[in-house]
């Protein structure tokens, strides 16, 4: 007998909220889609998660039809006309529910957007061209949104309940996801998902999307071949993991690379790159690997270049001092307002690696190990610039001395929204030159002419 014949053969009663949810908006038809999915599921005798690793397409495409003859009949039974647009999104729906990851499947296969924002089981929002917009995807319930989660989880060996109320795990692609439960998260649950794009991003795309121009990608580029240790700083969804991703594809392909990440995101083309993820405490709170526990153990490991996703915390100590014992053309990011925020904040995290240094002695750190540090922000609009390129100089007393070798100046916003500004040099020839020169790298001087 088929799934269909077995399950007409159940004759599934009438919901009561079916046909009230036939009014059009988030949610339409949902209750008919929980109907379907928790029967096809219980006849399968399998849970989503089982049924998520079908293996075979042929396996998978007997499936997908017997699920879709079974949709039609209940459809036609329970409510009668459908329109083909009614029955193709209710069929949709459940097998988003049977193979994906619910209601927020169309969202994860959007390539336009690059975040997901759920806010408990009513409000969804995303990311699009870095503007955050409300989606008419919903949840049933808080229920719903807690079984996804978990289905989204589960395969990553990681678990979300009252002892482990958080958690932030990577997906197969890439992506980041970060999830907080009640009673920690008084919306209900809530779901963040950056995605990792499919196509990655290089300079020319960067250069075409106005975030820098010709002349700063050739200095960049000048920079990393040098060997200058660097910093991407930014606020949150600056794109600094992007940036930092594409200035490493600047790392000559013989150079041994190191990685290290709290999630896997850097994808790099040369061949000899060994890289290395943190893992979080079980569920004894035992056994955690922290980025400092990487970057200590990378050293042992005869790298030429070291590349740390983000440094935001006592790391900071341990990277300096990689970059001040011969690891140099080491680059990271890290999480500022400004050129200037950033040599605070690395001030402030080396201070939570627990040693009680002087701040003159961390200062002086900071400007033997720092070269270049590239600032990343994101605008009114939406678009993603580098509004700084700035050198770090040294030591001036007791502040440490930096100059802007490139700015982005913004000028206004049109009627559109849209930002109006420029890039340009503010014509300081950078004091790195020499070490360029040191390295046989030769840039024309009118790139810093003052513009």
């Amino acid at each position: 007998m088929s799934l269909l014949q077995r399950l007409q053969a159940k004759n599934i009663e009438q919901h009561p909220a079916v046909s009230a949810n036939r009014e059009p908006g988030p949610g339409r038809y949902q209750d008919l889609v929980y109907k379907i999915h928790r029967e096809i599921v219980k006849d399968l005798g399998a849970d989503n998660f089982d049924l998520q690793q079908v293996e075979g397409k042929q396996q998978r495409d007997s499936i997908e039809e017997e699920i879709k003859n079974t949709c039609e009949s209940i459809m036609e039974r329970e409510i009668g006309h459908f329109s083909r647009q009614d029955k193709e999104g209710v069929i949709q729906q459940v097998l988003d529910e049977v193979f994906g990851f619910g209601p927020i499947t169309p969202l994860l296969n959007d390539e336009s957007i690059s975040e997901i924002m759920v806010n408990g089981p009513q409000q969804v929002y995303v990311e699009k061209k870095g503007k955050l917009i409300i989606s008419p995807v919903v949840f049933r319930d808080n229920e719903h949104l807690y079984t996804i989660i978990e289905r989204i989880i589960s395969p990553l060996g990681r678990r979300l309940d009252e002892s482990m109320p958080m958690v932030d795990a990577r997906l197969p692609d890439g992506s980041r996801v970060n999830a907080i439960i009640p009673p920690l998260a008084l919306n209900g649950c809530v779901l963040t998902i950056r995605k990792f794009s499919s196509q990655l991003l290089k300079v020319e795309d960067l250069i075409r999307n106005n975030t820098l121009t010709p002349q700063m990608a050739k200095f960049l580029e000048a920079c990393v071949k040098g060997r200058l240790n660097m910093i991407v700083s930014g606020g949150t969804g600056a794109g600094k993991t992007s940036t930092l991703n594409i200035i490493s594809s600047f790392i000559p392909s013989d150079d041994r690379i190191i990685t290290i990440e709290d999630s896997a995101e850097l994808d790099l083309k040369q061949e000899h790159i060994v890289s290395l993820e943190t893992r979080p405490a079980n569920i004894d709170r035992r056994g955690e690997i922290s980025i400092r526990d990487l970057v200590r153990n990378s050293l042992r490991m005869r790298p030429d270049r070291l590349v740390v996703g983000e440094v935001r915390g006592g790391e900071a100590l341990d990277m300096l001092q990689a970059m001040n014992t011969g690891h140099d053309g080491s680059l990271t990011t890290g999480h500022s307002n400004a050129p200037r925020d950033m040599i605070s904040r690395l001030e402030t995290m080396v201070l939570m690696a627990g040693i009680d240094f002087p701040v003159k002695a961390i200062r002086e750190q900071i400007t033997s190990a720092l070269d270049i540090i590239v600032h990343q922000a994101r605008l009114q609009d939406g678009s993603r610039k580098i509004t700084h390129i700035t050198e770090v100089l040294g030591m001036e007393g007791d502040i440490i001395s930096l100059q802007d070798i490139f700015v982005f100046e913004q000028k206004g916003i049109d009627e559109r929204g849209k930002v109006i500004g420029r890039h340009r040099a503010t014509g300081i020839k950078p004091r790195c030159m020499e070490k360029l020169l040191a390295q046989g790298i030769v840039l024309p001087l009118d790139f810093f002419n003052l513009q």
